[in-house]
């Protein structure tokens, strides 16, 4: 058998990667492997699911014990499902949604009972679970009590009772005559104090209805404030990354002062003098134009130079009508000028 140093080590190295990998990967959903053992999963029907969502946690006696993985719709009720590790659940067991948070976070509390075991496979049925006793609901039946209260026997019954006790101590006098007083702003109240619980109650109702949009609401303001959050640390590493460049800089300008002042000293002299130059440079540019201009005519029609040479014919004779060489050493008239590589 081959050593692990004598084998291929790029086929040793692969392997060992795809462990890792695998291993980083079950770690992260070990939740969701079967073979470890992560609890049982129970489901139990409930009326409404009082905005109750999957990842919610499972709490007996306040201690969490597992987490929903599933609500859903099954005909006029309501499903949830839910995985519950290292707590026995009885089969006379009772469930209720719970408020966390005064955000509206919910959970689901379990209250084991019952001698037997809870079959998984039968859920809880709408007889032992609960749903939480809303604001909405508190406003209706509030409204109903007041409703109900006749105000003006109350207020009848408050003075009949002060009249009764009139004779006794101070004290009990003031405090029933308290009350006296009390019952007749209350039955005097009483139609404003009906409106307010009416227009409550719509209130509430309005606020119910516009669960799923207020939900959303904050589900959206919590990515903006990641998003925002985000931003703020990419800016804070800019403006770190900035301060570092910056004393790099600083840094360099100090260990390198004395070779770059002289540096920047000569430079600045050649600026002087070229600024005092400037007329001579732009006279010799323009002549450098005309010069190239007649240099490219001369050389611009081949692998031949173009000249015109005066004094190797004899100059203009004239005599006996006779005439002999009568140009001279006038030049050829040459065509207009035409640019560069024009003749």
């Amino acid at each position: 058998m081959k050593r692990l140093r004598d084998r291929n080590q790029a086929a040793v190295g692969a392997v060992t990667l795809v462990l890792l990998v695998l291993s980083v990967v079950a770690a992260y959903n070990s939740d969701d492997l079967p073979l470890l053992g992560n609890g049982t999963t129970y489901s139990a029907y409930f009326a409404e699911s009082a905005g109750l969502q999957p990842d919610n946690e499972v709490q007996v006696a306040g201690v969490k014990v597992g987490q929903v993985t599933d609500v859903s719709l099954a005909g006029k009720k309501v499903q949830v499902k839910f995985k519950v590790e290292g707590t026995r659940i009885g089969d006379g067991s009772t469930a209720s949604i719970e408020i966390k948070t005064l955000l509206g976070e919910k959970y689901l509390a379990l209250q084991p009972k019952g001698g037997g075991a809870q079959d998984p496979n039968e859920p809880i049925p709408v007889e032992r679970t609960r749903t939480p006793f809303e604001l909405q609901d508190a406003f209706k039946q509030l409204n109903q009590t007041v409703g109900d209260i006749n105000t003006q026997q109350l207020a009848q019954s408050f003075n009949v009772l002060s009249d009764a006790l009139r004779d006794t101590p101070k004290p009990m006098r003031e405090a029933l005559n308290g009350l006296s007083a009390l019952s007749k702003t209350v039955s005097s109240r009483d139609q404003e104090l009906a409106n307010l619980l009416s227009n409550t109650s719509q209130v509430s109702k309005t606020l119910s209805d516009r669960n799923a949009q207020l939900r959303k609401v904050i589900t959206d303001g919590n990515l903006l404030v990641d998003e925002l959050q985000k931003r703020k640390n990419a800016i804070s590493a800019l403006l770190k990354g900035t301060q570092q460049l910056s004393a790099q800089l600083t840094g360099l300008v100090a260990d390198n002062r004395q070779q770059l002042r002289p540096a920047l000293e000569k430079l600045g002299l050649v600026t002087d003098l070229l600024q005092r130059n400037q007329d001579n440079l732009d006279k010799g540019l323009k002549s450098l134009a005309t010069f190239t201009r007649v240099g490219a005519n001369a050389t611009g029609n081949g692998r031949w130079f173009e000249g015109y040479i005066c004094g190797l014919l004899p100059p203009v004779i004239k005599a006996g009508g006779l005439s002999i060489n009568p140009e001279g050493c006038t030049p050829p008239i040459s065509a207009p000028d035409q640019g560069v590589g024009g003749r």
